[in-house]
């Protein structure tokens, strides 16, 4: 029996930052368009969506891989590591690979594609890509932050080199079609060995897209159009350059209802009938809150495997409260070992309650909260008087609405575009280096120059000068609603009303 209802799935890939955009996208879209049967496609890891996202009829479909893969931080013969950890990559790869390709074919592969079937990826989704052509079905690009990779720089000549007829094809392509400025903004990485041998084998699709599987030679009786690519970020604080393809759309920021983010039920469902307060449970940290600390959140950086050693970190932040009198309040993001840490320096503790509750446990005369749960951005941020973070694009988001200062760390990707696009904007002081948040070493010297950094850098951040900056780019876009701007794209895409 043929299927009546067009389906909408929206694969999205790694941390949180990266998929939580989506996930508000696909909301929205199945809030607005219930003749769709809409699906989030991303990690098993994220599964805390999926009760919320059922309430809004959008399926959740889990893949087994995790969201970040880091080598093993323990193991003392380099290359041994190295090489582990690359064996590791390939497998997982190719077992994620297989897992989509059989996800997709159980949604799709029931009869033949409606005109209306959707395929929504962000940047680390670029298997949809080939999924959508292999399945005859649309591909849109949602990304919460500009391209996080570059071309390399012989990327060009290469190509042109190796695949004349094709360059040719997407250089002279007419007005609205795909073409060069697609590719090399986005695109480049779908025509290089990693995936071309995917689609060849697996897929059986040509290893270089718009090309004949058969000839190999560009497709010139087929030319598709220019792919939309929306940006989940706002014109006032992203620049958008006239040499973007001409399909790119900013839409403004994509954030999820604030009670999704809530880990304490009780919170959650407070939040529904009061929106500044916690549940009786967390009355301490309600209090810690309402006092205006500073945050302090690494989000995955932990996972990633930066975070070697969670103690120095703490110590250095010890060493800027025995010489400032700022509070903080420290998300440890779900990584373990830096709540172990926590918890062997607050048993040694010579004061009594340093445990409020399971999820909160207060250091150093109570200064230092270290909170093992999730609070919604939107609703902390605007209460904190800064908010020192990694440079995630969600994390970054969140500060901004809330004209929040900020003191950016970066550490991969476009977290270093972030760091450097909130100095130029005014709203945080120069980007931290790493080493000066997470030192190296563990010794006093390390520390003492970490925390001096760090302290320096909130004293600069809480001038009236970067608060006034901060306030004035909050303003600016209060008034956007990134989610409804998308679903308006994607409805025109679909020549829906």
């Amino acid at each position: 029996m043929e299927r009546r209802k067009a389906k909408a799935v929206f694969m999205a890939f790694g941390t949180k930052g990266d998929v939580y955009p989506l996930a508000a996208i696909a909301a929205a879209f199945a809030c607005d368009q219930k003749q769709y049967d809409a699906i989030l496609m991303t990690h098993s890891a994220h599964e805390s969506l999926s009760p919320q996202l059922g309430e809004k009829h959008v399926e959740f479909c889990a893949v087994s891989s995790p969201p970040v893969l880091s080598a093993d931080q323990n193991n003392d013969i380099k290359e041994e590591a190295e090489s582990s950890f690359l064996l590791q990559k390939k497998k997982i790869t190719r077992d994620h690979r297989r897992e989509c390709y059989s996800l997709i074919e159980k949604i799709f592969g029931d009869g033949p594609s409606l005109d209306g079937d959707l395929i929504v990826i962000n940047f680390f989704a670029l298997e949809g890509w080939s999924l959508a052509e292999c399945f005859s079905i649309r591909c849109v690009v949602a990304a919460p932050y500009v391209v996080p990779y570059s071309a390399p720089a012989t990327f060009e000549r290469q190509f042109q080199r190796e695949l004349p007829l094709l360059y040719k094809y997407l250089t002279e392509a007419p007005s609205g079609k795909v073409c060069w400025k697609d590719v090399i903004h986005w695109m480049w990485p779908l025509f290089t060995e990693n995936w071309g041998s995917w689609r060849d084998e697996d897929l059986h699709l040509s290893p270089c897209p718009f090309t004949d599987p058969v000839t190999g030679i560009p497709t010139w009786y087929d030319r598709p159009q220019s792919p939309l690519l929306m940006y989940g970020f706002s014109k006032e604080v992203v620049e958008c350059p006239a040499y973007w393809p001409s399909r790119v759309r900013v839409c403004g920021f994509w954030f999820l209802p604030i009670e999704w983010q809530f880990t304490c039920t009780q919170c959650r469902e407070t939040s529904l009938y009061d929106k500044d307060n916690l549940c009786p449970h967390h009355l301490e940290l309600q209090n810690f809150v309402n006092a205006k600390p500073i945050f302090i959140g690494l989000s995955a950086i932990g996972s990633m495997g930066f975070l070697k050693d969670p103690h120095s970190f703490i110590c250095v932040l010890q060493t800027v409260l025995s010489t400032t009198n700022y509070r903080f309040i420290l998300f440890t993001g779900g990584y373990k070992p830096l709540e172990s840490v926590v918890r062997i320096i607050a048993s040694e503790a010579t004061f009594e309650q340093n445990i409020w509750s399971e999820d909160c446990v207060a250091l150093y005369n109570g200064r230092l909260l270290c909170f093992f749960g999730s609070l919604p951005y939107g609703w902390l941020f605007p209460k904190c008087a800064a908010v020192i973070h990694h440079g995630g694009s969600g994390t970054t988001a969140a500060a901004l609405q809330a004209g929040t200062p900020q003191v950016v760390c970066p550490f991969v990707l476009d977290q270093f575009y972030w760091a450097e696009r909130m100095h130029w904007l005014g709203v945080s002081p120069e980007p931290l280096s790493r080493n000066h948040l997470l030192p190296d070493k563990n010794n006093d010297r390390s520390i003492q120059e970490a925390a001096h950094v760090l302290s320096r850098a909130i004293h600069d951040t809480l001038s009236s000068t970067v608060r006034a900056r901060a306030a004035e780019i909050a303003e600016r876009i209060f008034l956007e609603d990134g989610e409804s701007v998308a679903i308006k794209y994607l409805k025109e895409e679909l020549s829906l009303s």
